[in-house]
């Protein structure tokens, strides 16, 4: 009876403000006003290092410095020479030449060690505050995304953000502290001249830029969506091949990733026109300050106001300084994909942090926060999980499961049975506060689950789902996923516990053995009973399970389900790393489809459809009760239990 199928989600929406509503963008903006308010945002949560980024900009403008002092001197050189002086007196230019030409690779090579590390530390910083707003928001935020949309917001669209650091911001700081001083430079010698260059890289600077932003912003756009689609159809084919090839929608899959692969190559190529047009307006400005540079230049030197070797320094220096311009169209191109980069990932940081769905504060907003005694038994240690007329389903989905009342406190085992896609795994989501209730009431200690801190429930209560994870590290260092102190005894402990004893022992580096991605190293009973003990391993007093027999053999299972279902009443066990592991005193919420464990339950929930399923509606409890009492009132539920039996 195990849930197979997964209800549709919803995809969020367009991006919003932090007050909630649409942003309004003035049309044929190049960087729209939500863009740049993300990108603000997101840069702030880069937590940059002001001394590091302020070293990459000095040492990458002392590098593109070098380059123009390179220029300067060897256009003096060069006209110096050519009056054939003593040579000495060329000894020094000479020697400044060979400085700047080894200078100007030292200064990048310094700029892209402070650069990328200013980067890489704002990325890691980014990816870090999403992990854990994610981990300690709204579920729904997570559940409304298909999974290869949610990495390529937590993987490229993060690194993209981080990218502005080293492709826009760092160009731009540099192309203006040389251009300013190449102006100053040329400006020097001659200030019409100099007034010439500034307004060429005035133009190459800004107006290149501008058009290639605009020209750009829609194939940009194209390429974040595309780039999007690719990763979820990519990461579909991957978990789903074997279900795809046997309905034999692989080939359709195939060509709709084909297609997106298209859509991507289209969009790269009209990225690169205008990043075309912005270099010819560059060249374009570069020759316009050579020849002003002669226009203004020559008749200065006939006049004798400025000597023939400085007409060849301020012709040839431009010539150097358009180097800097010619970074800020790619800049420019970068900063729009960064600001399309910030907007999906703030989007999903505002939705995980944001307020609860309208319909679910609405319903926990009705509801009466005061227990009477047969809410809450008072005089019982530890946390109370209670449900009453609960009803659950997926947010913006139908309801699964209604009318549910539940009570789980350490000490006392609930198993929750019924038909595959009934909701258990759904009413699991809820009872631990990961998805809201859709009518009734799901509380703690009182409290409501949904909108209550994260960290405080899961402190309380403990969810071992189907697909968890398993980590590509060690088998002790996976437990330690639920308590970061656990012992290599208590480890050895709790994998006894979830029958892993005799697996532990076959292992060739016992806890330190390395597991594979998502444990394509070892079976799938053997991942089952690896993800309960991370469950024991939790200091949570509440259990809430989710098929742990999972892919065991039926005797293998019962004997793990009764342990289970009697770990909240047996005594401590003499073994000190032994009770520290297993935590005697538990509550359990155990859904499973295996009946013949379940005596060791107090109290067993049958979900079925309404009226054996000729009414239409959501699942109900059909009853409740020991399983002796179900067993003698139930024919339904004991004929399963003899099918079990015979089979």
């Amino acid at each position: 009876m195990t849930v197979t199928t997964t209800p549709a989600r919803p995809v969020p929406g367009p991006p919003r403000t932090a007050a909630g509503t649409t942003a309004p963008d003035r049309p044929g903006a190049v960087l729209p006003a939500t863009e740049r308010r993300a990108l603000r945002r997101a840069l702030t949560l880069l937590d940059l290092d002001r001394v590091r980024l302020l070293w990459a900009i000095l040492a990458g403008s002392a590098g593109l410095g070098s380059a123009v002092a390179l220029s300067a001197c060897a256009a003096w050189l060069i006209a110096r020479a050519s009056q054939m002086p003593p040579v000495l007196e060329l000894s020094i230019a000479s020697v400044a030449v060979r400085m700047f030409g080894i200078s100007r690779g030292l200064m990048r090579y310094l700029e892209r060690l402070a650069s990328h590390e200013v980067a890489l530390r704002g990325m890691a910083s980014l990816r870090e505050h999403v992990y854990r707003t994610l981990a300690d928001g709204r579920t729904d935020a997570v559940a409304g995304l298909r999974r290869g949309d949610l990495l390529a917001r937590t993987g490229a669209d993060v690194d993209a953000v981080g990218d502005v650091v080293v492709r826009a911001i760092l160009p731009a700081a540099v192309a203006a502290v040389v251009g300013l001083g190449s102006v100053v430079l040329v400006g020097w010698q001659h200030i019409g001249i100099g007034a010439v260059l500034a307004g060429c890289l005035l133009v190459a600077g800004l107006v290149g830029p501008w058009l290639t932003m605009r020209a750009a912003r829609l194939s940009e756009h194209a390429q974040i969506l595309a780039r999007a689609e690719l990763s979820v159809t990519a990461q579909t084919m991957v978990d789903g091949a074997a279900e795809l090839t046997v309905s034999g929608r692989l080939p359709r899959m195939l060509g709709h990733l084909a297609g997106t692969e298209r859509v991507l190559a289209r969009a790269k190529d009209a990225a690169a026109r205008p990043a075309a047009l912005a270099a010819g307006i560059d060249n374009l400005a570069m020759g316009a300050a050579v020849l002003g540079a002669l226009v203004l230049g020559i008749p200065a030197t006939i006049a004798g106001s400025m000597e023939q070797i400085e007409l060849a320094v301020v012709v040839l220096t431009p010539l150097a300084a358009f180097e800097g311009t010619a970074l800020l169209g790619p800049a420019a191109v970068q900063l729009v994909r960064s600001g399309g980069a910030a907007v999906r990932v703030m989007e999903l940081l505002d939705t995980a942090s944001g307020p609860l769905l309208p319909r679910a504060r609405a319903v926990l907003g009705d509801l009466p926060r005061e227990m009477s005694s047969s809410r809450r038994d008072v005089t019982a240690p530890g946390p109370h999980l209670t449900a009453r007329s609960l009803a659950v389903g997926w947010p913006g989905g139908p309801v699964v499961a209604a009318g549910i009342d539940l009570d789980a406190r350490p000490g006392r085992a609930v198993a929750v049975v019924g038909p595959s896609g009934i909701g258990k795994t759904t009413l699991l989501l809820t009872l631990a506060g990961l998805l809201p209730p859709r009518a009734g009431a799901a509380d703690l200690d009182a409290a409501p689950l949904w909108g209550t801190d994260r960290r405080a429930v899961s402190e309380q209560v403990v969810l071992t789902a189907e697909d968890a994870h398993i980590f590509e590290t060690t088998v002790l260092e996976n437990l330690r996923v639920a308590r970061g102190d656990v012992t290599e005894a208590e480890a050895s402990a709790l994998l006894g516990r979830a029958g892993l004893g005799e697996w532990l022992a076959g292992l060739p580096d016992a806890l330190g053995t390395m597991l594979g991605t998502d444990a394509t190293t070892i079976s799938g009973g053997e991942r089952r009973r690896l993800l309960l003990a991370r469950a024991l391993a939790s200091p949570a007093p509440l259990l809430l399970l989710d098929e742990p027999g999972e892919h065991l053999d039926p005797a293998t299972a019962d004997r793990l389900v009764t342990d289970l279902l009697r770990s909240g009443r047996d005594a401590a066990t003499p073994d000190p790393a032994v009770a520290a592991a297993t935590r005697a005193t538990r509550g359990v919420v155990l859904v499973t489809h295996r009946l013949a464990a379940l005596d060791a339950a107090d109290e067993v929930i049958l979900l079925g459809p309404p009226d054996g399923g000729m009414s239409p509606g959501a699942a109900t409890v059909l009853a409740r009760g020991s399983h002796r009492e179900l067993l003698a009132t139930v024919p339904a539920y004991r004929w399963a239990a003899e099918q079990e039996e015979q089979g």
